[in-house]
């Protein structure tokens, strides 16, 4: 077994279908500033959604493995859809420590609405699978949920659509139903890492209620999960590598609206996960 102990300087790996894992690799670097990240996005294989268990659970395991040929000391699963094989990436990739973001998400979005309702919107693999509603069961709750699956905002985000009448009436298409249901909803959780570049459009819509981004209480767990193996980053020289499965270029142009600062196309790698 590797003794994690003794190689604390390695990166953390991330792993999303696309560029919305950058939401979360954000709050990451944000709450861990003396950690190095590689991120790896599937783009050539984007949307995972849409796709079947079995065939997401594949290229969740191809690219963790992508991760691990890099040297990371731990891997985020930073996509949803993909959170829902984390039993079996973890299995794959053991000892290597691997998290999810939908028990964090769930755990967040309990502590915005303890009683209830909570919707969710999510793709419409995960909505399929029910892991939010699962995971909030888990904690022990019986708090009514409702969810919905919006297809469209996973292209919209990387298109760089995220403001306009277009976004608005696809916004108001999905979580008017929702919001209709009674009693209405506390708290919306935001159950895709796309959704979070058009929070300002789904806010506008969504009213008063209590908007849910699981990136920070990842990133929560993360820095708990590197404390407890002891592998913390002494932070002399952080750096930053990007892998994509395709146009590398787009990725460093769109991606910047889910990081929040500029990607040097340089530091965009393309790689073949076949």
């Amino acid at each position: 077994m590797t003794d994690l102990s003794k190689e604390d300087g390695r990166p953390i790996g991330v792993f999303d279908s696309g560029m919305g894992g950058l939401t979360v690799m954000r709050a990451l670097m944000a709450r861990l500033p003396k950690e190095s990240f590689v991120y790896l996005g599937d783009t050539a294989r984007l949307p995972y959604g849409t796709k079947s268990a079995d065939t997401v659970r594949r290229y969740a395991i191809q690219a963790s493995k992508a991760l691990l040929e890099r040297g990371v000391k731990l891997i985020v699963i930073a996509c949803n859809t993909a959170s829902v094989s984390l039993p079996q990436v973890q299995e794959a990739l053991a000892p290597l420590p691997v998290i999810g973001v939908i028990e964090p998400g769930a755990r967040a979005a309990l502590a915005a609405a303890p009683r209830g309702p909570i919707a969710i919107i999510a793709t419409e693999g995960t909505v399929r699978g029910g892991a939010y509603r699962s995971a909030i069961r888990a904690q022990g709750s019986d708090v009514p949920i409702v969810q919905q699956a919006c297809p469209l905002f996973v292209p919209m985000a990387e298109e760089g659509l995220v403001e306009g009448p277009i976004v608005d009436a696809v916004v108001h298409r999905y979580l008017d139903p929702l919001l209709a249901t009674m009693p209405r909803p506390k708290a919306l959780l935001l159950g895709c890492t796309h959704y979070p570049v058009l929070k300002a459009a789904i806010a506008r819509v969504a009213g008063d209620i209590v908007l849910v981004d699981s990136a920070a209480t990842t990133a929560d767990a993360v820095a708990t999960l590197i404390a407890e193996h002891g592998v913390a980053s002494g932070g002399k020289s952080p750096s930053l590598k990007f892998l994509a499965t395709d146009a590398p270029d787009r990725f460093a142009r769109v991606g910047e609206i889910f990081l929040g600062r500029p990607i040097d196309p340089g530091l965009v790698e393309l790689i073949d996960l076949q």
